[in-house]
Order: structure tokens, then sequence, then C-alpha cells
């Protein structure tokens, strides 16, 4: 793909071989990032093929050890989460070694860190993984709560033929914003530029390294900014910290090969394979006789190798067992709903989710929003692989307190976007783009909601649609009045702006009006709801419709076609 160098004058002394006599090293480093849990070229859900993976990766490490190079590995976080492979190690196959752990051990890992959605999956989880790597797992901004003590090593330190190789490593601080603290409790996130200074400070002194590398996982620039922190700090911690060499990072998906010169006229080369082990980033240091180092990276595409069939051998049980829990049957279903209805009105399949959401909580009101397009819940056995399809993400689920008011603008926003303001039972229901191809919004915005009554009328303009009549058991429903709330983590911590643009509240105040999170995610708990039932019916809550009736009805079909 993209590559760039730059020439160091150094390391004269390493360089000396046992006759005195000078010679050259060859060092490359290889890093994957944001792999999510794409471990085997195979989509578990389809059976296809997929792009990258790690056998892939195999492929191309074994090549490159077989020339005889001084290969160092890592991966940049991001792995636990992202497809059945990892899912299944996270929640089901959680007395065996962690398949990432031993995938990871396997391909000879030097250093990993851990990503946002590594610390996701919980405290058990992560620590399991860590404790099961052979490798060194670093990150110099994760503290244990009010103290400077790191919770791990903030670096590592790879000597090759005498050459010493420093890697750092760090996480966005940003994880607090995302993540529910039940998952990260007495841990807490610094700011990247402050920790990277500490810590380049201490190698210098106590290390004195041949070369420092970065290891973070945070993205280029942007990104969640406060007076704390900034989410995706790579490019300002290689600018304003002096001493960095080259820097791998990740977390935004963007695969760039690039370079800055920092503060003091020295050049720091930046490194992101983006995602799924589409692609590997490569840095190779070689240093000449005369004692200059040279460095070169580089984007490798994996498409380019073909999976390891040792590899594939290797990890064969696990495949089965993966294969095997996506096809376990959870229960049985009456009748088949759709996502697809979801888009159009009311609907069984969302109603079955709201109910979920309600008797999992505890709480008197539920917001969801389908998550897929056209996916079903099928009649007959529904399978782990179904419900798999239709939570992709794994969200968790949060309860929060809002006024009767914040629920009803919430709602205007949500069906502001939804739907269009119709002056003709023949106009669009849904608000298409100006050529009448596509939704104005995503439709995982389009949230309704169970354990209230109201109406939504189609013919008024936006923030004027939606009338709350009651509480769904009749009682009263008072804007004044605060309610407990269900909604996924994504929704609660201000995705899609209706807490936000639609209920006005700032990010500091949804973090204060939340009453429980749950430590799992709402899939896990959709597979538990269905089979300690073993037999499920979904049908209509009847807890909200659109006005006037019929309104809509005519074109539907039509919208159904452009949506198609």
């Amino acid at each position: 793909m993209n590559f760039c160098r730059h020439f160091l004058v150094c390391l004269a002394a390493l360089l000396l071989n046992a006759c005195g006599e000078p010679q050259s090293i060859h060092i490359k480093m290889v890093c994957t990032s944001d792999v999510h849990g794409h471990l085997f070229p195979i989509d578990f859900l389809t059976g296809d093929s997929i792009r990258g993976s790690m056998a892939r990766v195999s492929t191309y490490l074994k090549t490159q050890r077989q020339q005889g190079g001084n290969i160092i590995y890592m991966d940049n976080g991001d792995m636990l989460q992202g497809t059945p492979a990892t899912y299944c190690y996270n929640t089901y196959a959680i007395g065996l070694t962690h398949v990432a752990a031993e995938v990871l051990n396997y391909l000879g890992c030097d250093a990993v860190v851990l990503g946002n959605h590594d610390i996701e999956v919980g405290g058990p989880t992560y620590q399991r993984y860590a404790d099961e790597l052979n490798s060194m797992v670093i990150g110099g901004n994760i503290y244990f709560e009010d103290s400077d003590t790191p919770f791990l090593p903030p670096y590592t330190v790879v000597e090759r033929e005498g050459v010493k190789i420093a890697v750092m490593g760090l996480t966005t601080p940003a994880i607090p914003h995302w993540v529910p603290q039940c998952q990260w409790q007495e841990l807490e996130f610094a700011d990247m530029e402050r920790s990277a200074r500490r810590w380049m400070q201490y190698l210098h002194e106590n290390v004195s390294p041949d070369l420092v590398v970065g290891l973070f996982h945070s993205g280029y620039q942007g990104g969640i900014v406060t007076p704390d922190y900034a989410e995706n700090a790579t490019r300002a911690v290689a600018e304003n910290v002096e001493g960095f060499d080259a820097i791998f990072y990740g977390h935004d998906h963007q695969a760039r090969c690039t370079e800055i010169v920092n503060v003091v006229g020295d050049t720091v080369l930046l490194l992101n394979p983006g995602r799924d082990a589409r692609y590997v980033a490569t840095l190779d240091i070689v240093l000449d006789k005369e004692g200059r180092a040279s460095l070169e990276a580089e984007l490798v595409n994996m498409e380019n190798y073909s999976p390891d069939p040792e590899y594939m051998t290797t990890f064969a049980t696990h495949v089965e067992r993966i294969a095997k829990y996506v096809d376990r049957t959870i229960g049985t279903s009456t009748c088949a709903t759709s996502t697809h209805d979801a888009l159009l009105g009311p609907s069984a399949y969302m109603d079955f989710v709201h109910q979920m959401q309600l008797d999992v909580s505890g709480a008197k009101i539920s917001f969801a929003a389908p998550l897929t397009y056209n996916d079903i819940l099928p009649e007959g056995d529904v399978k782990v692989r179904d419900i798999y399809r239709l939570f992709p993400y794994e969200n968790m689920l949060y309860v929060l307190w809002l006024s009767g008011r914040e629920i009803k603008d919430y709602l205007e926003l949500s069906y502001s976007r939804w739907t269009a303001q119709m002056s003709s039972p023949r106009n669009h229901l849904l608000p298409f783009d100006t050529a009448g191809e596509a939704l104005q919004y995503p439709y995982c915005h389009f949230d309704s909601a169970a354990g209230i009554l109201y109406e939504v009328d189609v013919t008024k303009p936006a923030g004027h649609k939606v009338s709350i009549k009651s509480m769904a058991d009749g009682s009263p429903f008072c804007m004044d009045e605060r309610y407990m709330v269900a909604m996924n983590s994504y929704r609660s911590h201000g995705g899609g702006g209706l807490l936000t643009e639609g209920a006005g509240l700032t990010h500091e105040e949804m973090l204060r009006r939340i009453e429980y999170t749950t430590t799992a995610d709402l899939r896990f708990y959709m597979l538990n709801y269905i089979e300690m039932r073993k037999t499920i019916t979904p049908q209509l809550l009847n807890h909200w419709r659109f006005v006037p009736d019929g309104w809509g009805a005519i074109e539907v079909q039509r919208d159904e076609m452009l949506l198609d």
C-alpha cells in the first residue's frame, strides 16, 4: 500500500560482531489492531468466507520468519468483541482458555494493548484473557482509582540482537464515555499525552532504550474532546512528546501510514492497520554497518495471503465449537417476526424486545429501535445465530431516570426522523432523501416506546407529533414526574442524539441519571430470555399507533419497495 521512511544516526556501539567488525541488523515489527474477533476466515452466521482474519496473518508471519528476520509481533486491542468466535468464549465456553489468547500465543505475540471493546466485556473476561496471554499486556494510562499506580505495566522492552526497543502502551481515555463503570471498577483512564510524557522520561532515565515505539489504542485525532482528555490523541502525542520513533495506533479503523514532525524537528512514523485483520502494519528497522538506523513503514494487504492450513488445523476444535454454538437451538417461536416491519409501524418484533427489556430491568418504560433492516426471528426453532443477527452490537442494558417531559421530547426527535409530515394519505410515511432512494436518517435511531400509551400524528410537524395518553396500565402519565426508562448503553451515552438533542441532557447529566446497568449485553439477555421460556409468541403490545388511522397505509408498499 503506502509507505514512508526516515533515518536515524545512532546505535553504532551495538553494531559490532564478536570479531569487532560492524554488521547490519534487520528487525521487523508487525502489528494488528481492531481485529474484532476475526480469528478465522469464516462468517459463522452464513458459512461464507471473509476478508482478512488472523489465519491470513499467521501465513504472513510465518513467511517473514522463514526469511530469517527478527520479527516482533504486537496486537493493539479491540480483540474480544465483534464475531461469534470471541462471543462464544466470552459468554459460553468460559471454562476454557480464551480462543483469542490461544491465537495470539500461537502467533508468538510480544505485546498487547487492551482496547475499549476489550474493557467493555468486563473484568472477569479481560482479566482472564490477559492472564492467559504469553505476551506482556501494557497500558501506561490506566491507573488504579485515586492513585498514580498503573493497573498494567506501562511498557515492555523487546530485545533483538542487542537492540533494545521499548514499546509503550496507551489506551483511549474516553472509555467512561461508552462503557458502564461496573466493567472497569477501581480504574481510571488518564490523558494520553500526560501519561506518555511521564513514561518517556522514565524510560530514558531508567531503561535507555535504543528505540521507542508506541502501541496506542487511540485514533489519529478528533472524536470526543473534554477538558480532561482527548479520545483520539495519537497525532498530539507524536507531535508534542519528544522521543517516539514510530507509533502503531488504531481504534478509529482508518488504515493509515504517514509521518509527522514533532516539536524538536524529529520525524515520527504513524501506522494504523485498520480493522478485522485485513491489513497488518509493518515497521522495518535496518541498522547498517555505519551505525545508522533506517525505519520504513508499510501497510500489507492480507488478501494477498491465503489462510494458514496449519493454523486452521490447530484451531479446528475451536472452529467446530463456535459453529455448534451459533447453531444451538435456544427455544421455539410460534410465529415469525421481522425487523423490516418495525420501520413501518408498531411491530411484534420490537414489542418483544421491549417486553424483554422491561422484564429484565424492572423499568416502567422501554426505548428501543431495530438494529438490522430485514432480519427475521423465525417461526419454529430459534438458534443463537438468529439472535446474533438481530443484535449485532454488544450493548448493555441501562435504566435511567427521565422526566415525563424528557420522555416526550426524546420520542419527538425519534419520530421526526422516522416519519415525514404527511398532508395526504398518499404521501410517503418515511422521509427519503432528495433522490428518493434512501432514508434521510438511520433506522437504528427510530426508537419506539413501551410502557406508555401514545399516538404519533403523521400530519404534524417535527416536535409536535407525539401525544402521550397514559401509562400502559391506565395510570396517569405526568410531564413533571420521573420514570425509570430502559434503553441500550449506546443510546444512554448519547448515541443518536435522542437524549442530548431530544431530551436535552448533557453527558454529565446522563451519567447522573443512571440507576442500573447490566454487566452482560442485550444479546446475552435475549438468548437467556428465550431459553428460559422455551416457547415464545411475539405479539403486539398495542402501546402506540400512527394517526390518523390508515394514513401511510397506501404508501407503505411503495416505501417498502424504495427500502428494498
